[in-house]
């Protein structure tokens, strides 16, 4: 069974490995290249420490982030290598999921929900920009786009879904959200939405464009 758009009055999409690619492990790798052997039990897609949730809701700044592991694992450590590592997980935009957002948006209100933080988004906008010479893209595909950070708010918290939908006029019910995290397909549907996890699969491969 795929969906269908038009059975509902909007869908709401993850961005990191659902619309832009993603790969943990390079982070890791990275981390560990920096001499932060354990990087994983602070940071994974299941959970993460603290300093990082902070991070995605915009309490604490660029700097203050670089501190931590300057703290943790070398203050000497630049500013540059820190950031080289936190922005490795970012991979690409396939142009197929670039082309499948142009065509479900003719079909509903399409909303962008990333947990996200001010370092992340400076990168992916210039990756996107490399790729098709507009760091705006995503805000041209999606009606609207939520980041964690500026939106004070992150997944996966029944508040924060509960502040977009008031903010969009939308019923819960008639919503979809998609997410590669578990967490936060959970926490969506405490907050009343039709939910599901994206696993193993292409997010143009779950819905019927026809």
């Amino acid at each position: 069974m795929k969906f269908r758009p038009e059975d509902f009055d909007a869908i709401i999409f993850d961005l990191g490995g659902v619309i832009l690619n993603l790969d943990y492990n390079k982070t890791i790798e990275a981390f560990q290249k920096l001499g932060m052997d354990n990087f994983e039990e602070y940071y994974a897609q299941a959970q993460q420490d603290a300093i990082f949730d902070d991070f995605e809701i915009g309490k604490i700044s660029e700097d203050e982030f670089r501190a931590y592991f300057k703290k943790t694992i070398d203050p000497n450590l630049l500013d540059v290598d820190i950031d080289y590592a936190w922005n490795s997980m970012l991979l690409d935009l396939p142009e197929h999921r670039v082309e499948f957002l142009k065509a479900i948006k003719d079909k509903v209100k399409i909303i962008l929900f990333s947990n996200t933080n001010a370092n992340h988004l400076k990168e992916f906008r210039k990756i996107i920009k490399q790729e098709y010479g507009n760091e705006k893209l995503l805000e041209s595909l999606f009606n609207t786009t939520y980041y964690s950070h500026i939106l004070g708010q992150r997944k996966p918290n029944p508040p924060a879904f509960h502040s977009i939908l008031h903010e969009q006029d939308l019923k819960a019910g008639k919503v979809l959200f998609i997410d590669d995290s578990i967490q936060h397909v959970e926490g969506a549907k405490i907050a009343g939405l039709q939910a599901y996890h994206l696993v193993d699969k292409d997010i143009t491969e779950i819905f019927d464009l026809s």
